[in-house]
Formats: structure tokens, sequence, C-alpha cells
């Protein structure tokens, strides 16, 4: 066991993990049409096909493309349509969309170009150029994402920082309002962490905080959950679509899990290895209740789990008691 002045951040795993090839979707209402796209794109990306607008639309929501091939002449609802769909949810805005038609005047391209594409190839379309064009988008997309993404990452850890926790909890939240489904979050503190400090000095204090966040970050394994730095040695879990139980069940592994690193922490009253303590609020969103709410029952019980002897998990429902009304707030 690595003493705590020297620890370092757990070792991934080396296995490699190969990477994803970029997901294309071609939206063509005329069968040859599509072939031919699929044709020169099956080998370098996962291609999906569909042959009219809400067929596009209805993929998209399960399944974002990296990006779309789409035809502008469609019947009911026309390539231009679809796009104006796409840009208008946040959850597809960020998709490029190359319009690939038989239109080739002016104002045909200024009409795609007004409704969010990045690009228009006319057909018959040749292999090449549309190899290239689609390669450069999916280039810009990837570059884009990365720079998107470095603004939502906290730079000691590794997770995400604040600013994407409370992008992340409003979209949730407005999510588990439209489906009736339960939002929990887990506010978590590490015990004694300015002692950690004094003793063992700012260095391993940021060894500490990493491993504590690696491990959080191993034990949620839904795509949609968030492990996020809060601030100082404070971190967050957002789980959409968890109820309170749940929450509570992942909460105790996370002690479990992060004394079982072992990490010393001589001038701890509480234990001599690095522990946690958690609050779990747990909420079905509505009218009448705000993020805000449940960030403070969240904080409420954290506190009291501090109170209690730390290393511990403290949750419970928001009663009627506790709840607000925004409008008197």
């Amino acid at each position: 066991m690595p003493d705590a002045t020297t620890a370092t951040p757990p070792e991934p795993d080396n296995v490699p993990i190969p990477p994803r090839r970029p997901r294309l979707l071609l939206v063509d209402d005329q069968p040859i049409n599509i072939q031919a796209l699929y044709q020169i794109f099956h080998e370098d990306y996962e291609v999906f096909l569909a042959t009219s607008g809400p067929e596009a639309l209805k993929f998209c929501k399960s399944r974002l493309p990296d990006l779309i091939l789409l035809d502008v002449m469609m019947p009911n609802m026309d390539g231009l349509e679809v796009c104006r769909h796409l840009q208008a949810d946040e959850t597809t805005a960020s998709i490029p969309v190359i319009f690939v038609t038989a239109q080739n005047e002016p104002d045909d391209e200024t009409r795609a170009f007004e409704a969010g594409g990045v690009d228009f190839i006319s057909k018959p379309v040749n292999p090449t150029v549309v190899r290239a064009r689609v390669k450069t988008h999916l280039t810009l997309k990837a570059q884009t994402d990365l720079l998107r993404s470095l603004v939502f990452i906290d730079g000691l850890t590794g997770v995400a920082n604040r600013r994407r926790f409370d992008e992340c909890l409003l979209a949730e939240w407005r999510h588990c309002q439209r489906s009736g489904s339960p939002l929990s979050l887990l506010m978590i503190d590490i015990d004694h962490f300015k002692l950690y400090n004094d003793y063992y000095g700012h260095q391993a204090g940021d060894a500490c905080l990493q491993m504590v966040a690696a491990t959080l970050q191993r034990s949620f394994g839904r795509p949609h959950d968030l492990v996020a730095r809060y601030g100082g040695e404070e971190f967050v879990c957002l789980l959409p679509e968890c109820g309170l139980s749940g929450a509570t069940h992942r909460a105790r592994t996370l002690c479990e899990g992060i004394a079982a690193l072992r990490i010393p922490h001589e001038s701890s009253p509480t234990a001599p290895v690095v522990t946690i303590s958690v609050g779990v609020a747990s909420l079905i969103p509505n009218a009448d209740l705000t993020p805000e709410q449940l960030l403070a029952h969240a904080d409420a019980l954290l506190y009291a789990a501090k109170k209690n002897g730390r290393n511990r998990v403290s949750s419970a429902p928001l009663t009627s008691a506790q709840i607000v009304c925004p409008s008197c707030r």
C-alpha cells in the first residue's frame, strides 16, 4: 500500500478498447440512393438508414448519429424541416447535417444553410468528394466535442465540473418531470479533508481527491448517471430514474468502496483511513418543486451524516413540510 504522501490515482486496466466507428445516418426516400451511399461508407463507418423525416428524427432520439446525410426532397416532411427539428432540440443541435440533393440552384443552397446544414452536395454524388466532405465534418465535430468537453471537466480529478453538473441537473429535472420518473442526488464530502491536507500536504491531498473521484466514477455504469466535483472536497452524483432506495444502496456501496481504498488518514478522528459521508435526496420533479430544493435537501442530509459521526449515509424523502412554493421563495 503506497504511503499517503506519494499516493497516486489507480492505474486503468491495461485492456485496449477499440475506438468506436463514427455513426452515419443516411436519410432518403429512394432506396437506390441510400444503397449508393451505403456502398460508399459501410466499410469505414457504422451506417444506419432512414427513408423518411419522421423515421430519421425517431432514430436520433434513441441513438445519436455523428453525422447525417439528408435528402431535401421527401414526401410529408422534407429535409429542410427535418434539419430545423434537429436544430431546435439541444440534444441533436450539434449533429452536422450534409444535404444531398438533386437541387443545385443558389437559392436551394441558401435555404439548406439557413435550415442548419453544414454542407450541400448535389446528386449524383462523386464518391471521392462525398467521402472527403464527410471526413472533414467528422473531424471538425470531434474537435468541437473535445473543446466542449474540456469546458465541462474538472482539471484536477477528470470528472465533470460544477458547470456541467448545473446544466445536467436542469436537463435531467425536465426529463424526469416529463416522464414522471424519480431523480436522486448524492452529496458527498471527504471526511476531515482539511486535517488530511494539513498532515500530509496539498500534493497528497490532490492525489487523494483523484483516487476518490476515480472510484466514484467507476461505481456508476449507466451512461446518464453523472459524477461531478462540486467544490473543494465535495462531489455530487446525479441519478436520473433512480428512487430513494436504489440511490441509498449506491451511496452505501460508495462508502464501502472509498474505505476499501485504505488511503491512510492518521489525523482523522473518524477512521485511520479516508472515508466519506453522503446525503441522499430523491423526488419526482413537478411544477411545485425546483432543482434547488433537491440540492438543499441533499446538503441538509449530508450535514446530518457528518453530525451523526461521519463515514455514513443519511437519506430521507422530501416531505411536504420541507417544500417551499417557488413563488414564495
